[in-house]
């Protein structure tokens, strides 16, 4: 790897471990379905302007319904889950679980894209689930039901992950991935509309909260996809993922530094645990002997 990827890979996984603190600052104020609207809308747009500067041919004729389908269950839905997370969560609690991603798109592929369930995976799963019990359980916070709703919707929302990451590979692989960034938050926006009349701030909209939702749909959106996808062009898909294992470092860093999270020892624990099964199950099966 290039001193120049491994930068962008750092600074990827900077950014998107930063987005779960912004979503703890913006969703208490302006609640979950504004949070999201304005990220996916202000990220779309931008990433479409892009697409056209750069003449990027996004073909929306051809591609709108896996744009609509990739939008809604890789933005719409994660999105609004990690925003609902975050009224009861630390933000380092939902970047933590975040990783789990990895370990659902495992064990969604075996049937749905008939991968091979080898031991390896199998324990890296077993591990992956023991850091997650063990991270529920870290403190210090109130383990009520609020809480375990909360939990549920962070592993709700990396479950979306796993399932557009193997719906894209399985209908998407025609579309051009930067077009697929842009306009699936487009169709994330358009899927949220009906919601709106029904959504309001419950707080005063300060410059900083709105400088917050910046920095969450442009940096956290745009600028992070144009870094995620020229990884993948230069180091490919399966190490360019390895940024989700240096994001719950930053996440954790973060929240410490910005909202005065503390990180305790099973936090760290239960991130190894969860990262270390993720790192079994993205390993490649071994190839079948010859007969």
């Amino acid at each position: 790897m290039r001193r120049s990827d491994a930068v962008r890979l750092v600074a990827l996984s900077a950014i998107w471990g930063s987005s779960f603190i912004f979503i703890r600052v913006i969703a208490p104020v302006l609640g979950p379905i504004l949070t999201v609207m304005t990220r996916v809308l202000i990220g779309g747009a931008v990433l479409v302007a892009y697409c056209r500067i750069v003449g990027l041919d996004a073909e929306v004729s051809r591609h709108w319904r896996q744009y609509a389908v990739i939008g809604i269950v890789n933005s719409t839905l994660p999105f609004m889950l990690f925003a609902f997370a975050a009224l009861y969560l630390p933000a380092s609690y939902s970047v933590i679980l975040n990783s789990t991603a990895p370990l659902f798109t495992a064990l969604f592929a075996i049937p749905l894209l008939h991968e091979r369930l080898t031991p390896v995976k199998v324990a890296g799963l077993l591990v992956g689930a023991t850091g997650v019990a063990l991270v529920s359980r870290a403190g210090p916070v109130v383990p009520d039901l609020w809480f375990w709703t909360a939990v549920a919707a962070c592993l709700g929302a990396t479950t979306c992950y796993a399932l557009s990451s193997i719906y894209m590979k399985k209908y998407a692989a025609g579309a051009k991935p930067l077009a697929i960034a842009g306009w699936s938050q487009i169709f994330a926006a358009l899927a949220l509309a009906p919601f709106m009349p029904f959504a309001s701030p419950t707080a005063a909209v300060t410059p900083l909260l709105a400088a917050n939702v910046l920095m969450l749909a442009i940096f956290c959106s745009s600028i992070a996809y144009v870094l995620y996808y020229r990884l993948i062009a230069d180091i490919g898909p399966t190490r360019a993922l390895t940024m989700a294992f240096l994001m719950p470092a930053f996440g954790m860093l973060w929240g410490a530094l910005f909202l005065d999270e503390p990180i305790t020892l099973p936090m760290i624990a239960g991130c190894a645990l969860i990262i270390g099964g993720a790192t079994a199950v993205l390993r490649p099966a071994p190839a079948k002997p010859r007969q």
